[in-house]
């Protein structure tokens, strides 16, 4: 049967937003929506705040998504699994603390080896898409159709049947959270509707699912990124990165809630901002937090 959530009609899509019905926008809204507050009241073993370290092991698939053939960029992301993932791996050793890593099915294709040493070594592998496609824009066939061969890949490669799911765009389209049902997911980390962990809701129903939620100023690559053939290339001093993440886990810190944390194994770890992470990492062990997996936590507070 096919539970593809129903598309807006056609006559709606020929008028402009301020001559929708209430109706129209209010469907709209209320597709994917956060519901219950998810923030326990005690974090496990009495600390004062969880942490969730994060890292999109993209690699090759920054290219290959949008069809690109640029081997300078395919070695770029390339950097990410020759050096970038040892790098963290090593230093997540040395804190023996566990992390999060969403990955393209592709990329564990491409790295197999690479997948096998961080489930391991006691992290979790999340979804990542197939081929880190632009999710939010497929139709429901295609978009369930990459999800499920997506889970298949990350299970035969690491033995693992992964239990969470971050959209290769940050964004879901009208398919997406009824696809994470179908595949019985645990949570999703890929909105934004809350610094907390939330429950999912479609709808107006309850999902079951909880959101980890992220946040584009809690990731590396807004601040790092650059295209050569761009005429804009932001750059952060690596500096006021570290200052913006510490400041971000203070206030969560603060809150007693979740500080979720989203880097790239190709975008920090280059010697001059991979410090960020090291002095980051020392610092929250100065005080008194939980480190944990995105499952765990999600685990933890449905639980």
């Amino acid at each position: 049967m096919n539970t593809a959530p129903k598309q807006t009609g056609d006559d709606e899509s020929t008028l402009q937003p301020w001559q929708w019905q209430e109706a129209t926008w209010r469907r709209l809204v209320g597709q994917v929506r956060a519901g219950k507050s998810l923030r326990p009241t005690v974090w496990p073993n009495g600390a004062q705040c969880a942490v969730a370290l994060s890292f999109d092991s993209d690699h090759e698939t920054n290219e290959l998504r949008d069809g690109g053939k640029s081997i300078g960029r395919l070695a770029w992301g390339e950097f990410g699994s020759r050096v970038g993932v040892p790098r963290i791996l090593k230093l997540l050793h040395q804190h023996d603390i566990k992390a999060t890593f969403y990955v393209p099915a592709v990329t564990a294709l491409l790295h197999e080896d690479e997948q096998r040493r961080v489930v391991a070594e006691g992290h979790e592998i999340g979804i990542h898409g197939w081929i880190h496609e632009l999710n939010s824009v497929l139709p429901y066939e295609a978009e369930r159709d990459l999800l499920f061969r997506s889970v298949d890949v990350l299970e035969k490669v690491t033995g693992v049947r992964p239990v969470g799911l971050r959209t290769p765009s940050w964004d879901f389209s009208p398919s997406t959270l009824q696809i994470e049902k179908e595949l019985g997911l645990l949570y999703d980390s890929s909105l934004m509707a809350d610094e907390d962990c939330y429950e999912l809701m479609l709808h107006g129903e309850p999902t079951g699912i909880v959101e980890l939620p992220v946040e584009w100023v809690r990731d590396d690559a807004v601040y790092f990124s650059m295209h050569r053939f761009n005429s804009l290339r932001p750059y952060t001093p690596p500096t006021d990165v570290f200052d913006i993440f510490k400041r971000e886990f203070d206030g969560a810190y603060e809150d007693g809630g979740l500080f979720q944390l989203t880097m790239h194994p190709h975008v920090i770890t280059p010697r001059s901002r991979f410090w960020i992470v090291s002095e980051l990492i020392a610092y929250m062990k100065t005080k008194n937090v939980w480190f944990a997996t995105h499952a765990e936590i999600a685990a933890y507070v449905k639980g």
